[in-house]
């Protein structure tokens, strides 16, 4: 039997064949073998993976949103300004232009788009072409996730060049699977929207949308959608901002994809792509909106929050990652319409301001003489000066040459907006000194819950908040307190006084005999409650001859304030500094019965899955009586129903059916004006001058509280009544439900009441 020939060559070819097969099932068994390796981070040599809890509940940086009591979006805080969204808040536009662009096969693969990665191994590798990516949205999202490419998750080998991408890709292959197991194709392509940077300080398509086109992603036209779809790419070099060529082609790209995927016609992408990109650019930032004052100290009372609050894991909480929904008592209406009010009165009084001061500097001193080298002492306390300083030492040549030497600069005004110019150090510093500063603060007195907080200008240019931390001596509107010691010790407010000069002798210190704001006495008798309207100061002294220091610091204590407070005869006129933030709160307590409630303006913390944290309540507690704090609010009626009374300006259109209450303040030189006012719902300060006590009006009469912050007051009341929806009504202050113990009608007191008729002491028996 002959044997079978084997045709020439068959060997070698069975031998290549035979090689070929086991190169192959060894690199098969072998990618296997490597995979399971990187899964399970095999000696520590790949880095780690995301378990499989981690998958489940995805940890990505969430910015907090700080919203109003009527759910408006007041700021974030964050890290990546990132505010994640739901499926059904996408535009269709969105989902057909990033499929059709980024991922073809999404809907058909698992994860992994085998096809596209033959298309990528044939032409990218073999053939030299680019032929783009092959991830899919499930593994960019892995990579958006997981950080896979950080340093933190690698292992030994992947200082090895090479090996390196081949193992991050290899992790991004195994988490796009589990994701597609743990998550629907909507919920991944979501997830990816949400954890994708946009630029432009944007992450998440929310962000996006509303820093390009201020719009929610489910009003996105297809043109819009294809813009923001094309910024995957590369998020800087296609900015329709900073690269609109650039970003108009990739536009039509992702156009022409949509038409390739039967999402768009032919006819449709021409009539498209010859629009040009037509955006509404607003890029977030803590200078912008309403409440940016409120917001920084919001700020700080969160992170400290943050430090003395642990989640139930013991883990910190992250202001500025963890989501946190933090709603305030803000009324998004009544902050808009107290920032109106404070920037119209403020455009117009600073150029009443300009036209008083003219050619002149406004920084004076008592006898209204310029003070030299008020501008270089007042840049020595700038952080400019402060870093030349560390740079130079003891060189004041260069340090004032550095401090003269003009740059480009952006300077805020009234009349222009934001001015593109050329300034100094010191340019700037004898520039901005000339700005009259503003405080407002209002609230509601019956919850203690904070409706409106304006605390300056502009954050951008002035950073301050003159609400709760600028301290300013409240001049006259510290009156009340004096005459709400005079009601709790007996005096009614028809008690009469002369208007003449008082005398009050302290031990080893000259007598303290106050002048009126005119320089005038009348030596007519009047009713206290007059002397506060008028706000006579020889008979506010008078009534604090009569009570002492120590018994109105008292008074002035228990009502809410907390600031230092000299126990000098001259506290009577205010002459210590105190906020804004607890005069409102203290006048707060005669509106409400007498309760003092702390002012607040957090309301609920929330995590990202709208559980409560934590809920809060202002603290209470009894101040007065319910009748002495009705006969404050009586006394406080006086300014508008006195004759010569401080608030009779006051427009009828806000007094007509109403009963209102405010004492203006007005301190030496004019340095400070303020305004205190009350209704039945409200109670709201205002205060107005410059960031110095030096810079002020020249005359008393232009610089005084009822023409610098008073208008202030008003423009807000004007706008919370028109507003119906704010429910807000004019009506009169509630009387206490038990009839009074007083008489405050000043006729009959007068018939019936003589108990302090002859009640006087000896001048000198009452000094102190």
């Amino acid at each position: 039997m002959s044997k079978a020939i084997k045709p020439k060559g068959t060997t070698w070819v069975s031998k290549v064949i035979k090689y070929i097969w086991i190169a192959f099932v060894a690199g098969f068994f072998g990618f296997i073998l490597f995979v399971w390796m990187i899964s399970i981070n095999f000696l520590g040599l790949f880095g780690t993976l995301p378990d499989f809890k981690a998958l489940e509940n995805p940890d990505s940086e969430i910015a907090s949103g700080l919203y109003s009591a009527d759910g408006v979006l007041l700021g974030t805080y964050y890290r990546e300004n990132r505010s994640p969204i739901k499926y059904e808040d996408l535009s269709p536009n969105l989902v057909n232009a990033l499929i059709s662009t980024e991922d073809v096969r999404f809907n058909e693969h698992s994860g992994i788009d085998m096809i596209a990665m033959m298309r990528v191994f044939v032409k990218s590798i073999i053939l030299g072409q680019d032929a783009g990516g092959g991830s899919t949205l499930s593994q960019q999202t892995a990579k958006n996730l997981f950080k896979t490419r950080t340093d933190e998750n690698q292992g030994v080998l992947s200082s090895i060049p090479g090996l390196r991408m081949l193992i991050i890709k290899t992790k991004e292959w195994i988490v796009a699977t589990q994701l597609e197991k743990a998550y629907t194709k909507n919920e991944i392509l979501t997830l990816y929207l949400n954890t994708s940077e946009f630029g432009s300080n944007a992450y998440g398509i929310k962000t996006a949308s509303e820093t390009f086109f201020n719009k929610k992603p489910s009003d996105l036209a297809v043109q819009e959608a294809a813009v923001l779809v094309g910024l995957f790419k590369a998020p800087t070099y296609y900015s329709p901002v900073y690269n609109p060529d650039n970003s108009l082609r990739r536009r039509n790209t992702v156009l022409y994809q949509m038409v390739k995927n039967d999402q768009l016609t032919e006819e449709e992408f021409d009539s498209l792509s010859v629009l040009p990109i037509e955006l509404d650019y607003s890029v977030a930032n803590q200078n912008k909106g309403l409440a940016t004052y409120f917001r920084e100290i919001v700020k700080a009372d969160l992170l400290q929050w943050t430090k003395e609050n642990l989640k139930s894991d013991g883990s910190a909480y992250d202001l500025y990652g963890d989501g946190l929904k933090i709603y305030t008592t803000i009324d998004s209406r009544m902050q808009r319409y107290a920032e109106e009010a404070v920037d119209e009165h403020m455009r117009a009084l600073q150029k009443t301001f300009y036209n008083e001061m003219g050619n002149r500097d406004p920084w004076v001193d008592g006898d209204n003489r310029i003070i030299p080298n008020f501008i270089e002492d007042a840049v020595k306390r700038t952080e400019a000066y402060r870093l030349l300083k560390i740079r130079f030492g003891n060189d004041t040549d260069s340090i004032n040459l550095k401090l003269n030497e003009k740059k480009r600069m952006n300077v805020f005004s009234w009349e222009k907006g934001e001015i593109d110019t050329l300034m100094s150090t010191m340019d700037s510093m004898r520039y901005y000194k000339k700005f009259l500063q503003a405080g407002f603060m209002s609230m509601d007195p019956h919850t203690g819950q904070i409706k409106a907080w304006v605390g300056g200008l502009d954050h951008k240019y002035f950073k301050f908040d003159h609400v709760k931390r600028g301290k300013r001596q409240p001049g006259s509107t510290f009156k009340p307190f004096v005459y709400a010691a005079a009601i709790e010790n007996g005096y009614s407010p028809c008690y009469s006084v002369i208007d003449q000069p008082v005398e009050v002798y302290i031990p080893g210190q000259p007598a303290w005999s106050p002048a009126n704001a005119n320089g005038k006495f009348s030596y007519e008798k009047m009713t206290i409650r007059h002397a506060m309207a008028e706000s006579i100061n020889s008979i506010t002294a008078y009534m604090m001859k009569k009570l002492s220091p120590k018994i109105v610091i008292e008074t002035a204590r228990r009502l809410g304030i907390t600031s230092d407070l000299e126990e000098v005869p001259s506290l009577a006129l205010g002459v210590n500094d105190v906020s804004i933030f607890e005069m409102v709160g203290a006048f707060g307590t005669f509106v409400n019965k007498g309760e003092h409630t702390t002012p607040i303006y957090i309301d609920r913390i929330e995590d990202k899955n709208g559980n409560v944290i934590q809920q809060f309540t202002a603290k209470k507690r009894p101040a007065m009586s319910e009748e002495h704090a009705y006969l404050m609010t009586y006394m406080l009626r006086g300014g508008f129903e006195e004759r010569g009374g401080t608030s009779q300006g006051v427009p009828y259109s806000i007094r007509e059916g109403n009963e209102l209450g405010g004492k203006t303040g007005t301190t030496q030189n004019a340095s400070d004006g303020w305004y205190m006012g009350i209704s039945k719902d409200l109670v709201s300060g205002t205060w107005v001058g410059g960031d110095d006590r030096a810079i002020h009006f020249r005359s008393w009469t232009a610089g005084q509280g009822g023409r610098t912050a008073r208008p202030i007051w008003v423009k807000f009341m004007e706008k919370v009544y028109a507003d119906k929806s704010l429910g807000y009504t004019k009506g009169p202050f509630p009387r206490p439900e038990r009839p009074l113990s007083i008489e405050i009608d000043c006729d009959v007191y007068e018939k019936e009441s003589q108990r302090f008729a002859d009640f006087d002491y000896d001048a000198k028996k009452n000094d102190f």
